[in-house]
């Protein structure tokens, strides 16, 4: 009986061993099956990293949407990518920048390509980016720049300076009572009383500043007349007529002529018709002098805004709009020289 008891004791231990080893076998099979599988998703889900949002993976996925190109418009992309690389590494913020050509429909399209894709936040650049981008979504913060005038742009009555919601960002808006009083001094009203706003009337935000302008033209005793055009198309046509007509001309931060400033040159300079422009670009095509700010910094600034919001430092529905602090006197040598126009000593000479 002893005997039997101990042959099925020693049976019992063995079938307890095998299915130790077996269980041990498993385990370890299924850890590097495990490891394995790992391996390749980290190897083939690289993208997949990339695209986790900075709450989740550490990574901001950024959507740039740029009006058209443009030197002013390049220089505020730049900036503002700088300064988010600045604060988070280039490793750690990703970056889908396009530009909509001067078409608003594209620029939609673009906007809701970002959503689609779940960015973390949109850098509009441009007053039609702006439009398409507060159309295109009311969740993910907007940040928009080289825009004149956002309560003019987004059909907000009574606007006192914050957006609210999900949009706010930067303004390229120089003192227009200063750009005014910069034309009286270029161009005494005895000698040039008749003053033409050439303007894109597509474009609301120069609509606004010519209104603003010529208010304060008009209380300075000069005849203002309105010139605008609805697109490239017509531009020519609309130059020929104000240079035959005007004595100075005013262009204020004007898209649309800022990327043809060529055509506006080609006509006015041999007209001999001055341009008081609203900034820089417009004034290194085809004006005498300007009242500019940097696009640069104001795209940095507005990176430095995008920072914020995506560390939760601010909340964009409280963030009010932002201006560029420091405004530059600037003058194009050649038109002047050309146009034999006496330039202050207080303003800097536009290079190249």
């Amino acid at each position: 009986m002893k005997k039997a008891v101990s042959i099925l004791t020693a049976a019992c231990l063995a079938l307890s061993l095998a299915a130790c080893s077996s269980g041990g076998s498993s385990s370890a099979a299924d850890a590097s099956s495990a490891a394995d599988a790992s391996g390749s998703s980290s190897a083939a889900g690289d993208s997949a990293d990339s695209a986790e949002t900075g709450a989740s993976g550490g990574v901001y996925n950024i959507g740039i949407c740029q009006q058209q190109p443009h030197e002013a418009l390049d220089a505020a992309t730049q900036g503002f990518k700088d300064a988010l690389v600045e604060a988070f590494g280039e490793d750690n913020v990703t970056f889908d920048e396009q530009n909509a050509q001067g078409d608003s429909n594209t620029c939609s399209t673009i906007i809701n390509g970002f959503v689609s894709s779940g960015y973390d936040l949109i850098m509009a650049n441009g007053s039609s980016a702006l439009q398409a981008a507060a159309a295109g979504t009311a969740d993910i913060p907007i940040l928009g720049t080289s825009v004149t005038e956002y309560g003019v742009a987004l059909g907000i009555d009574g606007f006192d300076g914050t957006v609210g919601g999900n949009v706010s960002g930067t303004s390229d808006l120089a003192p227009l009572d200063e750009q005014a009083q910069m034309l009286a001094d270029f161009f005494p009203v005895d000698q040039y009383p008749t003053v033409g706003m050439l303007y894109c009337s597509a474009e609301p935000n120069s609509a606004y500043q010519v209104e603003q302008v010529t208010g304060y033209l008009t209380e300075m005793g000069y005849t203002v007349e309105d010139y605008s055009f609805s697109d490239s198309n017509d531009l020519a046509t609309i130059v020929t007529s104000a240079s035959t007509s005007c004595d100075v001309l005013y262009v204020p931060t004007d898209n649309t002529a800022a990327s043809n400033t060529e055509i506006i040159q080609n006509i006015c300079l041999p007209a001999e018709v001055p341009i008081i422009a609203g900034e820089q670009g417009i004034c290194s095509g085809c004006g005498v002098a300007t009242l500019s700010i940097s696009y640069y910094d104001l795209g940095y600034a507005t990176g430095e805004m995008a920072v914020k919001v995506l560390t939760g430092e601010a909340d964009i529905s409280t963030m009010p709009i932002e201006y560029a602090p420091n405004f530059t006197k600037m003058y194009n040598p050649s038109n002047c020289e050309a146009l034999n126009i006496t330039v202050p000593d207080d303003y800097v000479a536009i290079e190249g």
